[in-house]
């Protein structure tokens, strides 16, 4: 479904990709993992078209996407979950999930994919009129999920989910993910929660300085000495 080859990426003239290439198969769970700065948001920000690739391309459906808008790319069916959840603080819990909708012009099937999502979040069907700046972390997370699933995508980008959260909401929160890749929709994750990512994906990716340095399956991944010792405590 996803296809990056030899991607580069710069901010300005500082690399912070390097000839990155991944692939993600039709309602596949794969993860991304390093440490910080290593270049996963900056991959996943390449995908979605928020920063230019400098070289290689990103393919999905076997077209060429690296080129597109941001919202052309959400419109072929790549939703992006950011790093920090970034929900609208002023607008209500009901509106930040109107805006993950607003690529779509089906009126009825937005209204019928907000029933779902308020069925998927109980808890934001009861604060739907609420500011969402006045969630919880957690809550706050599910509405950017639930946004993220608003645009109807066939692939989700996911960006740290667990950051700043309680351990409970943490498995929560990859718990709902889970159930969203079993349902059919393809997952990216980028995850600084090593272990929990690996548990959770079926294959996965290890970036170091811009750079993929091991790819396989998740579960082999978690036996490897470099990947314990360096992201799994030892």
């Amino acid at each position: 479904m996803l296809a990056v080859e030899g991607v580069t990426a710069r901010y300005g003239h500082v690399v912070a990709l390097s000839d990155v290439s991944l692939t993600v198969a039709a309602a596949e769970f794969v993860c991304l993992i390093g440490a910080n700065g290593a270049g996963k948001t900056t991959t996943l920000k390449a995908i979605s078209g928020l920063v230019p690739a400098a070289a290689g391309t990103i393919r999905f459906d076997g077209r060429d996407i690296q080129n597109l808008s941001p919202q052309e790319i959400l419109r072929r069916g790549i939703a992006h979950c950011p790093e920090g959840r970034r929900v609208f603080p002023y607008m209500t819990v009901e509106e930040n999930l109107a805006m993950g909708a607003y690529v779509r012009r089906d009126r009825a099937g937005i209204a019928a994919d907000l029933d779902r999502v308020f069925a998927h979040f109980p808890i934001l069907a009861e604060r739907r009129r609420q500011a969402a700046g006045t969630l919880s972390g957690g809550e706050q997370q599910m509405l950017a999920i639930g946004r993220a699933l608003m645009a109807r995508p066939r692939l989700i980008l996911f960006d740290e989910p667990s950051l700043g959260l309680a351990a409970t909401v943490v498995e929560t929160v990859f718990s709902i993910i889970a159930g969203i890749q079993r349902d059919g929709t393809t997952v990216l994750m980028v995850e600084q929660n090593a272990y929990m990512a690996l548990a959770l994906a079926s294959r996965a990716y290890v970036m170091e300085t811009g750079r993929i340095v091991l790819e396989g399956p998740a579960r082999a991944l978690a036996e490897n000495e470099h990947v314990k010792n360096a992201y799994l405590g030892g």
